[in-house]
């Protein structure tokens, strides 16, 4: 007996090494997905014109040579044609001074590099309950993911002009959804308003939520980045906080442009700009913002006492809903700023047992997919009938609509379905769900 038992282990010895080498070639097979659906992107943007490509990058990385030079950070304008000038605060300069020290060509190769790592964490965030439903096969859901995200068109915008987006996404999707964060939570949070001040709508959350050690965190690393900014760049970071901050509206383009899908982009698309205009998109802005962050309240308490995957759901459907706040509340809010979308898709997709959530996801996935603002320039103009006008408008505003109605689904629809209020208790369930983030 005791031989056959020694040689049966004998014999399961070589399993270990055989698991280990197909989890390897799992690991290779996501990879070469991500790798082959971005390479496209990455082709067409880093080959584009030397004038046109990683324009957004360029402001950045001028902006660390300004640094460098003790040049006026808020005066330069970048070559033509695009001569865009430098419109964060001083700090995000600071942090781009690494990069002046590399060839331009090299700059940007590091910086697309780490657009993508960024996805890959924000996916990992995002669809946590589904990467890990897969189990071994995690690594390839992971590149199938990612290469499904790679192609949504606020995420190709940011290798086009080489945004901060998700890195600003990726820091607020850890700082709020980590279950047990290695770090002060709220600190990623407060670097990401001293870089660009639009996750300042996370302060709220935090603070509505109860959650008030992140809250403090928040607000001592952005107080001290910002210190810092004015330790190093005392008269930039006066210019900018008393002065290039107040001319945003001047400095940042018109905001009846295509590109905004704001609430303050769809009405300065149909009302000429005055008072009436100003008067209508802070109405709207109130009402979005109150039932916004109420609903962002609901979801992450319903996430405190649902869960297992529910839970989970609950939690990123709060964050992103704030998230899309960040985007539809600014005065600006670009199409690439909307990368928040991912994590929308990803609360709406749990961990894929739902086939009308999942179909909900697919549908907003594919949305997402074409750039549908664009199109809207041939069916608007003098010689169409006002019907084809009317549709023009909408499908010219459809992203910013997208985003509205996706607080609204994961506000309404999805707390509803999830919350366990709404459901009979289920003894077999524990009591307290792991998205649970206690102050």
């Amino acid at each position: 007996m005791a031989q056959d038992v020694g040689e049966a282990r004998a014999g399961a010895a070589p399993a270990a090494p055989r698991r280990g080498f197909r989890d390897l070639l799992i690991l290779l097979a996501g990879t070469a997905v991500a790798v082959a659906a971005v390479t496209p992107i990455v082709r067409q943007w880093l080959g584009n014109q030397p004038d046109q490509r990683l324009v957004d990058l360029e402001v950045y990385r001028e902006g660390g040579l300004a640094v460098l030079r003790g040049a006026p950070l808020y005066d330069f304008l970048t070559q033509p044609p695009q001569l865009l000038p430098f419109t964060y605060p001083p700090i995000a300069a600071v942090l781009a001074v690494p990069f002046t020290l590399l060839p331009w060509r090299a700059a940007q190769w590091v910086w697309t590099g780490l657009i993508y790592v960024s996805l890959v964490i924000v996916v990992c965030y995002a669809f946590r309950d589904l990467i890990r439903r897969t189990g071994r096969w995690a690594p390839l859901t992971t590149g199938v993911l990612v290469a499904a995200t790679a192609w949504l068109d606020p995420v190709r915008d940011q290798v086009r002009f080489g945004q901060v987006g998700l890195f600003l996404l990726a820091m607020c999707l850890a700082d709020c959804c980590a279950r047990t964060a290695r770090w002060p939570r709220g600190m990623l949070v407060g670097l990401a308003l001293a870089i660009k001040l639009v996750p300042g709508v996370f302060l709220i959350y935090f603070l509505i939520t109860g959650r008030r050690d992140a809250l403090v965190n928040a607000l001592l690393t952005a107080v001290v980045a910002t210190l810092g900014g004015f330790a190093l760049l005392p008269s930039d970071s006066s210019g900018y906080w008393f002065g290039a901050l107040l001319q945003g509206g001047d400095r940042t383009g018109a905001v009846d442009g295509t590109t905004n899908q704001a609430i303050h982009g769809i009405v300065a698309r149909v009302l000429d700009d005055g008072p009436a205009r100003t008067l209508v998109w802070l109405a709207l802005a109130v009402v979005v913002a109150c039932a916004g962050f109420a609903w962002a309240r609901r979801a992450t308490l319903a996430a405190d006492a649902a869960a297992g995957a529910d839970s989970y759901s609950l939690l990123l459907a709060g964050v992103a809903i704030v998230g899309l706040l960040s985007v539809v509340l600014s005065p600006v809010g670009w199409i690439h700023h909307l990368v928040w979308m991912i994590a929308v898709v990803g609360a709406l997709a749990g961990d894929g047992r739902d086939t009308r959530r999942c179909l909900f996801a697919v549908g907003l996935w594919l949305l997402f997919l074409f750039p549908l603002p664009w199109w809207a320039r041939s069916l608007i103009g003098p010689n169409h009938s006002l019907g084809t006008v009317f549709a023009g408008q909408v499908l010219r505003d459809s992203f910013g609509i997208a985003a509205l109605l996706s607080i609204l689904v994961l506000g309404t629809w999805l707390v509803k379905r999830l919350d366990p209020d709404n459901r009979p208790a289920d003894p077999s369930q524990p009591q307290v769900g792991v998205g649970t983030l206690h102050p």
